[in-house]
């Protein structure tokens, strides 16, 4: 892990770039104390870091300034200016194809459009987490929160050093990935958008049956995609609040 930039902010909390072999990300750390902090790990959705900084960035600050957490995202495969996938850019196509005639969505473009990404994104998540954990001023316990959701059901499944998972819903979900959230068992917390024009609603609450996790809660709003209440933030700092501390 490299470092390539660093700044204070006026909270306190102190913003890092770095790249990680060929992996760009931020890292958040707060005001030092003499404890090492839980580490929050922010997956994005794969629309590329520069347009979702301001974003991740206000989670990331909000959980570091008032909660203590550092907080690290790093760029999915094949977004923003790491090398195009061909696969991804296919499936993408497909997607654009079928929604514009009106048809139907198939399992085939679901698996093409999501399953690539996830068995990339998950050993680089991995490999993120080895780099930042042999820092002194982080320390465990970890826990996840994402967008892309079957990234995060692979990740607390095959990850023990995943304490906690707050999962967004409103992306698709392979089939293959309802056996997998069978294998979660951390604690979770899933936010779901009632109303989100883009999510298979049922499919969302039939993934989060599915999870074999004996604590877990599911936070539905009113709303389309982009409109989660300001007091879910809050709401889920508490939760890794009450797991990773």
């Amino acid at each position: 892990m490299h470092f390539t930039s660093e700044q204070r902010l006026d909270d306190g909390v102190l913003e890092r770039e770095f790249v990680l072999g060929e992996i760009p990300g931020f890292l958040w750390t707060p005001t030092p104390t003499s404890a090492p902090a839980p580490l929050i790990l922010i997956s994005p959705p794969p629309l590329g870091l520069g347009l979702m900084y301001p974003r991740l960035a206000g989670r990331a600050r909000y959980y570091a300034a008032e909660y203590g957490f550092a907080v690290a995202t790093i760029e999915l495969p094949g977004s923003g200016d790491r090398p195009r996938l061909a696969v991804l850019d296919q499936a993408r196509a497909d997607l654009r194809r079928v929604i514009e005639a009106g048809e139907p969505v198939s399992g085939e473009i679901v698996d093409a459009l999501v399953l690539p990404l996830v068995e990339r994104a998950v050993p680089e998540w991995q490999a993120t987490l080895d780099a930042l954990l042999a820092l002194p001023e982080i320390g465990g316990p970890v826990g996840y929160e994402g967008g892309v959701i079957s990234i995060g059901v692979r990740l607390a499944a095959v990850e023990p050093r995943i304490a906690a998972a707050g999962l967004f819903a409103g992306s698709f979900v392979p089939a293959a990935m309802f056996e997998e959230a069978r294998k979660v068992t951390v604690p979770l917390q899933v936010l779901l958008q009632w109303d989100d024009e883009g999510n298979d609603r049922q499919a969302s609450l039939d993934l989060f049956d599915a999870f074999g996790s004996r604590e877990k809660t599911l936070h539905a709003n009113m709303g389309g995609h982009t409109g989660v209440p300001q007091y879910e933030l809050d709401a889920g700092a508490r939760f890794f609040a009450r797991h990773l501390k």
